[in-house]
C-alpha cells in the first residue's frame, strides 16, 4: 500500500483527494494547508468543472499539518501531492526530493521557465518519481486525438483549433497575476502544452491577448508556427477567464485531418464527434476525467520504477517556455521565435 500526502487543499488539491478517495491500492495518510479553515474542512474550494473537487474525501480521518515541509518529513509517507500556488512549486519540489519521497506535481511545472529548467536538472538526479499535472495529455478524447495524429488515422492534419475559455474563477490566487502568471499561464497552457505533445516544439508563437483582471494576460490567441513538409499548417489556440459571470467553463477542440473532421465539445451531448465520408457519429469515451488517469499512470510508475514518459518534467518545462513566448508576442505585437 503506498501512502500519500497531498499539500495544498486549493480546487486541485481537493480534486486529488477525490481520486485517491476511490483507489484501494493507495491511502491518503496525511494533508496540509496554511488556511486553518480549510485544514478543518470547514472551508472547501469548488472546481470550476462538473466532475472537480466533489469533496467526497473525508479529511477528518488523516493526519493534518498546516506546514507542507513537516508534512514532507513525515516517514510513512512514500508520496507527496503538491497542489500548492505555483511560485510555491520549485521550493516543495525540493523538500521533497530530499527528504526522498516520490513527488505529482500539479501544473505548470514553476512560475518561469528559467525556474523550471533548474527543475529539470535537479529531477534528472534523483532516482524518485516525478511527474507534473499536465492532465490533458490523460484526458478521454485527448489520448484518441494523440492517437489519431501519431498513427496518421485519418492522413495528415491541416487545421487545429482549441479553445479553452471561461468566467474568472475568483479567489485571491488567481486574481494575482504575479502569483497565478494570469489565463495565460494558469488555463490556457493546457492547450499550448497538448500542442507540443501532438506536433513538437514550434519554431515560433504568434499572439494577440489582453490584460483584464489580474495584470497579466487573461485572454490570449496563438498561432504555433511549425516547418517542414509535414507540419501542420495551421494550429491556434485561444483562451482565457474574461467571460461575463455565469458564462461557465468551455473547452473544445477541432482538427481537421486530410479524411475526416474531428470535433470535442466538452458541452455536446456527443462529446466527441467524428466527421468522415459524408457521415457524423459519435465516438464512444471513457466516462473519466485526466485527473484520474495521470494518477493512475503516476502510482503504476512508482510501482514499477519506470520514470514517467507521457509527461517529463523536462516537457512541463518547455510548455512554460512556449507561453513566455506568447506572452512575449503578445507585449511586443510581433512574432516570437523560440530559441
Amino acid at each position: 500500500m503506498l501512502r500519500v500526502g497531498v499539500i495544498g487543499l486549493g480546487m486541485m488539491g481537493n480534486t486529488h483527494l477525490d481520486v485517491y478517495a476511490k483507489r484501494t491500492d493507495v491511502q491518503v495518510v496525511a494533508i496540509s494547508d496554511a488556511n486553518p479553515r480549510r485544514l478543518s474542512g470547514e472551508e472547501r474550494a469548488a472546481g470550476n468543472i462538473e466532475g472537480q473537487a466533489k469533496a467526497s474525501f473525508d479529511i477528518n480521518a488523516v493526519k493534518k499539518y498546516e506546514e507542507g515541509k513537516k508534512l514532507i518529513r513525515d516517514k510513512s509517507i512514500d508520496i507527496v501531492d503538491i497542489c500548492l500556488p505555483t511560485p510555491l512549486h520549485a521550493r516543495y519540489l525540493k523538500y521533497a526530493l530530499k527528504a526522498g519521497k516520490h513527488v505529482m506535481l500539479e501544473k505548470p511545472v514553476a512560475r518561469t521557465a528559467k525556474e523550471a529548467l533548474r527543475l529539470v536538472k535537479l529531477t534528472q538526479k534523483t532516482d524518485r518519481m516525478v511527474m507534473v499535472g499536465m492532465c490533458m495529455r490523460f484526458w478521454p478524447g485527448w489520448t484518441w486525438l494523440k492517437d489519431a495524429v501519431q498513427n496518421q488515422t485519418y492522413g495528415k492534419v491541416y487545421a487545429a483549433q482549441f479553445r479553452r475559455v471561461a468566467n474568472h474563477p475568483g479567489g485571491a490566487f488567481y486574481s494575482d497575476g504575479e502569483q497565478c502568471g494570469g489565463a495565460i499561464l494558469d488555463l490556457h497552457i493546457h492547450d499550448t502544452d497538448f500542442i507540443q505533445y501532438l506536433f513538437g516544439m514550434p519554431r515560433a508563437v504568434q499572439s494577440v491577448g489582453y490584460t483584464k483582471l489580474t495584470g497579466h494576460t487573461d485572454h490570449v490567441m496563438t498561432r504555433y508556427i511549425y516547418e517542414g513538409p509535414n507540419a501542420p499548417p495551421m494550429v491556434v489556440a485561444e483562451g482565457g477567464w474574461v467571460m461575463s459571470p455565469g458564462f461557465g467553463f468551455s473547452m473544445r477542440y477541432t482538427v481537421n485531418f486530410e479524411k475526416a473532421t474531428a470535433i470535442f465539445d466538452l458541452d455536446s451531448k456527443d462529446v466527441l464527434t467524428l466527421v468522415e465520408n459524408g457521415q457524423r457519429r459519435g465516438i464512444p469515451l471513457e466516462q473519466a476525467m485526466g485527473y484520474e488517469k495521470e494518477i493512475d499512470y503516476f502510482i503504476n510508475c512508482v510501482k514499477t520504477g519506470q520514470k514517467p514518459s507521457i509527461v517529463t518534467v523536462e516537457s512541463a518545462a518547455n510548455s512554460v517556455k512556449i507561453v513566455e513566448a506568447e506572452i512575449k508576442s503578445v507585449r511586443k505585437n510581433k512574432t516570437v521565435k523560440i530559441k
